[in-house]
């Protein structure tokens, strides 16, 4: 028998490479916006259909990608999700047409939500409860690289002729990479035996595969049998709380309250993003160092505890110092509008929506004169284009040393708002996924609870301005405030700890409970036992 590949290398470069494609894909459109509404003419109507039909691509596969994982396994969704990706990127490289265009970022978002739903189960599986959580939580630290690669990619290729064609056509690299290690693994946890050096995965988990093993049915997940209704619960909360948090709308607002601080020159707006994007990337890797120490509960109760305060902080300082709401997608690329409005700026309004991501998710873009730039998101996924908020009607300047100290507190709580996202919910919502289901239907499972978080996302994004014309913006941040003050709730009475376990004992926490109001306190079973598999010499 040959020597075995290095399994858990392969499965990080397979996590983080899956997360890298998934954010450049995810950002890469904010850079390539301009120079695409230059070439083609476009309007702001056909700037959303462009920005949106990735969107459309990734609800449609959280909806039908869970039979495909389930149904070919993970590997090969993963390998076809790859080649759909290639495909849609040359589409986009050679576009000759706004179609073609609508076409290649629709298949790019039906590949990279299949993807993302894949890799997280794959990896999840195939690797010991001592490395899953940072494992898993590499993909979300691979979206945030990506997204900050692609901001690279936009400033690198921004002068040159046709420049967009290759911020499109580079994230295909990573995809590329992505299928060559997978060459290397196997197909799934049930042929992980071959591998003599990779320890006892799942506690018995594969042992348990054939006839013996029970069977599932995607209506399963709503019944009582072994608690399924309770996972699914704790699901669809994850994910309904990561969203109605108003992460991706904060991320709108990210713009005006830069330009509040004094960011508005483009350089500074960009330097702004960049450090956004800097947060990001530092809490996802912290969130990865502890998430097998401290624990999912603990990372999730911090997180949401420190959103809560932060988002309401923003609100709060709102309060004192305003800030203009108006859209800023009122421009023709042809420049047909007059400008000069009574009481505007006299200059052009940019046009500029854009899309937020799971998660992980996607991220709306800062409006920005000149450039628009993408903040790093959640990860999977999951918005619609908004029109970018504008300032180019700003409040009178108010440089009292009171107004300024202000406008720093609303902007080191946006920080600090980003960074709690991205060691709470970001990483840990989509660990627990992987996680909390049998095998048997973990991949329908995993995208039902990910379509909900697309489509939460697109809701809250479509609702934004009209509940800042009902409410005013204040109050909004404050109503996201108390949203995850009953996250932290949800996530204290009902969020079970899966640090250390398998993904066997986690079945069987979950069979033997029925959701006691002190089941989120249940701690994990004792230490998981670990030894190395032996293999016969006729294999």
């Amino acid at each position: 028998m040959g020597c075995p590949p290095p399994v858990l290398p392969l499965c990080a470069s397979v996590s983080l490479l899956g997360g890298l494609t998934f954010g450049y894909e995810l950002a890469v459109v904010s850079g390539a916006l301009l120079p695409l509404q230059l070439d083609f003419g476009l309007s702001c109507s056909q700037q959303e259909l462009l920005v949106g039909s990735l969107l459309l691509g990734g609800l449609l596969a959280s909806l039908g990608g869970g039979f495909l994982i389930d149904h070919y396994g993970r590997k090969r969704a993963i390998l076809g999700s790859n080649v759909v990706l290639l495909a849609g990127s040359l589409s986009l490289g050679l576009a000759g047409s706004l179609l073609w265009l609508v076409l290649g970022r629709l298949a790019v978002g039906l590949a990279v939500s299949l993807s993302s739903m894949a890799c997280c189960i794959y990896v999840s599986e195939l690797v010991g409860p001592r490395q899953r959580g940072v494992l898993v939580s590499l993909y979300e630290a691979g979206i945030t690289v990506g997204i900050l690669l692609s901001y690279a990619f936009n400033y690198a290729l921004a002068s040159a002729p046709s420049g967009w064609r290759h911020m499109f056509g580079w994230a295909a690299a990573p995809a590329l990479l992505q299928s060559l290690g997978l060459h290397f693994l196997p197909a799934g946890a049930e042929e992980t035996a071959v591998y003599k050096d990779l320890i006892p995965l799942q506690g018995g988990e594969t042992t348990k595969h054939g006839l013996g093993r029970p069977r599932y049915t995607f209506l399963d997940l709503f019944k009582a049998r072994d608690n399924m209704r309770g996972r699914t619960a704790v699901g669809l909360g994850l994910v309904l709380f990561q969203q109605l948090t108003g992460q991706p709308n904060v991320l709108c607002y990210a713009s005006t309250i830069f330009h509040s601080v004094g960011f508005r020159g483009g350089s500074s707006a960009m330097l702004a993003s960049v450090g956004l994007g800097v947060v990001k990337v530092a809490s996802t890797v912290t969130a990865m160092g502890l998430v097998d120490r401290a624990g999912r509960r603990v990372l999730l109760l911090a997180g949401c505890t420190l959103m809560a305060l932060t988002v309401s902080g923003i609100g709060l300082v709102s309060f004192v110092v305003p800030m203009d709401t108006g859209p800023s997608c009122l421009a023709m690329p042809n420049a047909t509008q007059k400008t000069g409005f009574p009481g505007g700026s006299g200059l052009p309004k940019e046009p500029s929506p854009m899309p937020r991501t799971r998660g992980d998710q996607w991220e709306p873009v800062l409006s920005t004169a000149g450039k628009t730039k993408l903040p790093p998101g959640a990860r999977a996924a999951t918005a619609t284009p908004l029109p970018a908020l504008s300032v180019t009607s700003p409040v009178s300047p108010d440089s009292t040393p009171e107004h300024t100290l202000l406008r720093w507190t609303a902007l080191i709580c946006l920080m600090a708002f980003v960074s709690a996202f991205s060691f709470g919910f970001g990483p840990v919502t989509w660990l627990v996924l992987s996680e909390i289901y049998p095998g048997e239907v973990r991949g329908r499972a995993f995208a039902f609870c990910n379509s909900f978080n697309w489509a939460t996302n697109l809701f809250i994004s479509l609702s934004f301005l009209d509940l800042i014309g009902a409410i005013g913006l204040s109050w909004i941040f404050l109503l996201y405030g108390l949203t995850a003050v009953l996250g932290l709730g949800f996530i204290y009475f009902f969020v079970p700890e899966t640090k250390g376990q398998s993904l066997a004992e986690i079945d069987q926490q979950f069979q033997s409970s029925r959701f006691s109001l002190n089941f989120g306190h249940r701690q994990s079973s004792p230490g998981v036992q670990y030894s190395r598999i032996k293999v016969s010499a006729a294999s």
